[in-house]
């Protein structure tokens, strides 16, 4: 969930819907507020540290095997309003998702 203008959860699900895209927000793969606060501070790896903890928990554990087997069913886009790929939890999420095999990682970058 976005505070941004036009990225609140159903905004961007209404738009997506409008393009024949399905939306889903996965809450449980989602940063912490502390980890948040992180990157914005200008310290992405203690955001790293943060959710690789969160991680270990049984809801994001669930979300994250549901999510590898839809990606392995149906293309799936990990959205993120980090630009830097790098500091980005989605990455996280991206490569837990991809060490189960079969999967490949693409950034999409806004030229």
């Amino acid at each position: 969930n976005s505070r941004r203008p036009g990225f609140s959860k159903r905004a961007l699900a209404a738009a997506l819907e409008e393009a024949g895209i399905g939306y889903e927000h996965l809450r449980a793969l989602g940063t912490p507020a502390e980890g948040r606060a992180a990157v914005r501070s200008g310290h992405p790896e203690v955001m790293r540290r943060i959710f690789a903890e969160h991680m270990k928990g049984t809801e994001p554990q669930a979300a994250l095997a549901a999510l590898a087997d839809r990606v392995r069913r149906e293309p799936v886009c990990l959205l993120c309003l980090e630009a830097d790929p790098r500091h980005c939890h989605r990455t996280l999420v991206a490569e837990a998702v991809a060490a189960g095999g079969g999967v490949a990682i693409t950034h999409l970058h806004p030229r």
